[in-house]
C-alpha cells in the first residue's frame, strides 16, 4: 500500500538565511552539515521515549500559533527542554509560552529572529495505540 511515511524535512525562505542559521546554531545548538542544513539520524528520535512526529492541520481561527504571523510553526523535540531554554536565554531570547506538564510532556515556545513560532518539546513516553 502506497503510504506517507513522516517529515522528511523543512524547508522554508529567511530575510537573512546565513544570520537565520547562524541564529539555530547559537540559540538551539543545531549542528550544521557542510552545506548549511541539519540532519537528524532516527536514532536521536528512538532513544528518545514518547517523541513522535506529528502532523496537524488547525483551522484558520487558531490562535495557537500566535504571536508568530506565520501559516505555520514547528515543533521540535529536545532532550533537556530547561537546557536549551538556559542556551536560549544566555543568547537573548526568552519564551513567549511555558506550559505545565499535561501528560505529553515539558513544551515551551520561542520564536525566531523571522517571527516564526517553534515549539520546543521535551517528550514523556507515551501509551501505545
Amino acid at each position: 500500500m502506497a503510504k506517507v511515511l513522516g517529515i522528511g524535512g523543512l524547508f522554508f525562505k529567511a530575510r537573512d538565511k546565513d544570520a537565520t542559521r547562524e541564529w539555530y546554531t547559537r540559540v538551539l545548538g543545531l549542528e550544521r552539515e557542510a552545506w548549511g542544513g541539519t540532519v537528524w539520524r532516527p536514532e536521536g528520535m528512538a532513544g528518545q521515549p514518547g517523541a513522535a512526529t506529528v502532523f496537524n492541520i488547525m483551522g484558520d481561527d487558531s490562535d495557537y500559533i500566535e504571536p508568530s504571523k506565520a501559516e505555520f510553526m514547528f515543533n521540535l523535540v529536545v532532550d533537556d527542554l530547561d537546557g536549551v531554554l538556559a542556551r536560549a536565554k544566555a543568547q537573548g531570547v526568552e519564551p513567549v509560552k511555558l506550559f505545565p506538564d499535561e501528560g505529553q510532556g515539558k513544551f515551551a515556545h520561542i520564536l525566531d529572529p523571522d517571527g516564526r513560532k517553534i515549539e520546543l518539546w521535551e517528550p514523556k513516553p507515551m501509551p501505545k495505540s
